[in-house]
């Protein structure tokens, strides 16, 4: 009898991140400032390198790959985030909580599997130089994309099958501005330890094998640095991988900062304020570590300006 008065969630409120005007109008701009450079910034890096035959290398593959998933991931939070600042009733719909929880979750656990597939290419360039282009064929460039996304494919279904299927029946409002798997196992009505297991072992395995694929990738090229004789030599090494340096550091610990801390209110506070970082902030960041850190993009990035040019002065 109590089962049947019980009240089946149709839809879920988010709290958003503040109901504040002031800052509201302050948020509203910061993101959707973001969230364009972010477009305009990965669907650039992405043209050029489609476009310039010189970057038709499979570290520049992989590399409008990760654009591609930036603009994805960005895109399945930053709208709705944008059209919600204003509303009071932040309400998204129980297909379409579940529909954004996989679409970022796939995103995500792909990115992090691609950055060691880049890894693992900048291991190969460094560390076997003759036989780069011999191992890195086409065909292997694709598996190592293509596997990312079959890895992330399994692990976010399989994470948005087991939340989906819980029972909603209580409170429906979410402490946060998106569909975070925290927060929304909060709101179930049943014992919810088989799906935290679960988290914690494939969100483990993602992170455990990406970075220990990472780690290996670079402690080899470190190795293979400190062997070069000459200084110049050394820092063309290190400039080659500087950039993917960067993005994992930016991605890797964020993302650690967020889902290692213990689950409290303040906690779950400060990790809506990190999860801006993460879910828009890192997306745009990418394209201009990349840009900024490599001499080769720059050079492309001009080479297609002056020929604009050239073509608008005839």
């Amino acid at each position: 009898m109590e089962d049947k008065n019980q009240t089946i969630v149709m839809e879920f409120l988010f709290l958003g991140l503040t109901d504040h005007l002031h800052q509201q109008i302050v948020l509203f701009m910061a993101f959707l400032f973001v969230y364009l450079v972010t477009l305009w910034g990965n669907l650039g890096m992405i043209t050029l390198i489609w476009t310039d035959s010189r970057l038709h290398t499979p570290m520049y593959f992989f590399l409008s790959h990760l654009s591609f998933i930036d603009i994805c991931s960005s895109s399945s939070i930053a709208p709705k985030t944008l059209f919600d600042i204003f509303v009071e009733k932040k309400d998204i719909s129980f297909l379409g909580c579940a529909t954004q929880m996989w679409f970022f979750g796939l995103f995500v656990a792909t990115e992090c599997f691609l950055l060691a597939s880049m890894a693992y290419d900048r291991y190969v360039a460094i560390c076997k130089p003759l036989l780069y282009t011999l191992i890195m064929s086409q065909q292997v460039c694709v598996q190592l994309v293509v596997g990312p996304y079959a890895v992330a494919l399994i692990s976010t279904m399989t994470h948005t099958t087991l939340t989906f299927c819980l029972p909603f029946c209580g409170p429906n409002i979410i402490n946060h501005f998106f569909c975070d798997i925290s927060p929304l196992l909060s709101l179930a009505c049943a014992d919810t330890w088989i799906n935290k297991l679960v988290l914690f072992i494939l969100a483990g395995a993602i992170g455990v094998l990406s970075g220990s694929i990472i780690m290996v990738s670079y402690v080899s090229i470190l190795m293979a640095i400190l062997k070069i004789q000459s200084a110049d030599g050394r820092w063309k090494a290190f400039s080659a991988c500087s950039s993917h340096l960067a993005a994992v550091s930016i991605l890797y610990g964020t993302l650690f900062f967020i889902y290692v801390q213990p689950s409290s209110i303040s906690s779950l506070n400060i990790n809506k304020v990190i999860s801006v970082f993460y879910t828009v902030v890192i997306p745009m960041l990418n394209p201009l570590v990349y840009s900024l850190r490599n001499k080769e993009v720059k050079d492309a990035f001009w080479r297609k300006l002056e020929r604009k040019n050239f073509l608008i002065g005839r």
